[in-house]
């Protein structure tokens, strides 16, 4: 595999990436594959039609990894590409995908993901995926992830959903279906600056009976950037669902906040919290005492707010 400057970067950005990975993975850069490498227990096969992979994790596969990443450094490049991944049964894996672009030209650079999870009963999966996006060209930085989850029974799923800078606009779209005693946790970190629009939807419905979901976002809009955060459980049997929704709200952004739960049985336990404001002066006054300017007070507070 050979990637320039910029891909390094990237891929060091939004996957950890510093040098090949121990286990599966396939490498995407500017629309083409550039790497694949499979293991004994996970196998990544292109589709026939040539629109994205299938990976396929057998059961029993124990603490192993697969590695997705996508870089585009192509100005004017636009591709859809999806995904599915097979988890076999009585599985503990980790799988890391992520999209970052890199844009310094006139033309839109776009990346939309379609990523499907079909994970076997008494399976564990860690799922990250990261967006970044930089250059200083005109054109815009735009992603657009659709993930849909089906969980068996017994299964757990934790999703770690991060966004911190550099994409222009971003409609991320989550769904996840869920059967008895399978297990949900999501923790998505979302931020935006400039005139940068991110609409970000879930939708969870806890179908078995003790099923359960945890989806938590955290956002700062900084500058005239917009957000809505669109988070839905449906509880259609005995279960527990939460949704929190935590921003803060800087300069002149805008932030649309709209949790929403649907109780279908008489048992289901539904809760949800959002809240939305500025950094509290206290909290500034405090570091500055410190020695600190007042941006590096924000910096810091945003950053452990985003951790």
């Amino acid at each position: 595999m050979k990637f320039d400057a910029i891909q390094k970067r990237l891929l060091a950005e939004i996957a950890d990436l510093h040098e090949v990975p121990a286990g599966a993975y396939n490498f995407r850069a500017n629309g083409e594959s550039v790497g694949r490498h499979n293991t004994a227990n996970i196998e990544i096969i292109s589709k026939e039609d040539g629109t994205g992979i299938n990976i396929h994790i057998k059961p029993n596969t124990i603490k192993e990894s697969v590695h997705i990443p996508v870089v585009l450094s192509a100005s004017g490049l636009k591709e859809v590409v999806y995904n599915d991944f097979f988890v076999g049964e009585n599985c503990d894996v980790v799988i890391v995908a992520g999209c970052g672009i890199d844009n310094c030209g006139r033309q839109d650079a776009q990346h939309d993901g379609v990523h499907r999870f079909f994970v076997g009963k008494n399976s564990k999966v860690k799922y990250v995926e990261k967006h970044f996006g930089s250059g200083d060209g005109e054109g815009k930085r735009i992603l657009n992830p659709v993930t849909e989850v089906t969980l068996e029974e017994n299964s757990v799923m934790e999703m770690e959903m991060v966004q911190i800078k550099g994409v222009d606009s971003t409609d991320r779209k989550t769904s996840a279906n869920l059967k008895a005693n399978a297990k949900l946790f999501v923790r998505e970190r979302l931020m935006t600056h400039g005139v940068q629009q991110a609409l970000s939807t879930y939708n969870v419905s806890l179908d078995g009976e003790n099923s359960s979901a945890d989806v938590v976002s955290r956002s700062v809009a900084k500058e005239k950037s917009f957000q809505k955060l669109d988070l839905c459980i449906v509880g259609n049997s005995a279960c527990h669902g939460h949704t929190e929704c935590d921003s803060i709200i800087m300069d002149d952004g805008k932030i649309l906040a709209v949790p929403s739960l649907q109780a279908n049985n008489v048992d289901a336990m539904l809760v949800h919290e959002a809240a939305i404001g500025k950094i509290a002066g206290d909290q500034l006054i405090k570091l500055m005492t410190l020695g600190l300017t007042e941006k590096e007070a924000e910096e810091q507070i945003i950053n452990g707010f985003l951790t």
